[in-house]
């Protein structure tokens, strides 16, 4: 099988030797995201709520140039730093899909790149 990455012009510059997504077969892998303003560059100063709606923004932003969206996604995994943010970011995470809802996975983490509070990451499945 033959790996072909996601160049997102929308999200974030990579913090790392990455790609933003890796098309195996039909399933569209999403690196993490966090946070990060696409524009300056910087992590949004906010709380977990606001924090997790701009990783989405991230995430569905390399979801379009992949000609995908947020209805493709069959698995997501959330990081937190603190649990007793998983409310808020849960009623974040709410807004952001429909039934039938992906699965999910949410575990707390030490810590995420730039201090952030929340990092997510997708698998989409092209239809």
């Amino acid at each position: 099988m033959t790996r072909k990455h996601v160049e997102s012009p929308r999200g974030p510059a990579a913090l790392g030797p990455y790609s933003a997504a890796v098309w195996a077969g039909d399933l569209l892998y999403l690196s993490g995201q966090t946070p990060v303003d696409p524009q300056t560059g910087h992590l949004i100063d906010s709380d977990v709520e606001a924090q997790t709606h701009r990783a989405f923004d991230n995430l569905e932003a390399v979801l379009l140039d992949a000609g995908l969206t947020m209805g493709h996604v069959i698995k997501c995994n959330v990081y937190l730093t603190d649990m007793a943010s998983f409310p808020a970011m849960n009623g974040a995470y709410a807004k952001r899909f429909a039934k039938p809802y992906p699965a999910r996975t949410t575990v707390a983490v030490k810590a995420l790149p730039k201090d952030a509070q929340v990092e997510i990451e997708l698998v989409a499945q092209r239809s």
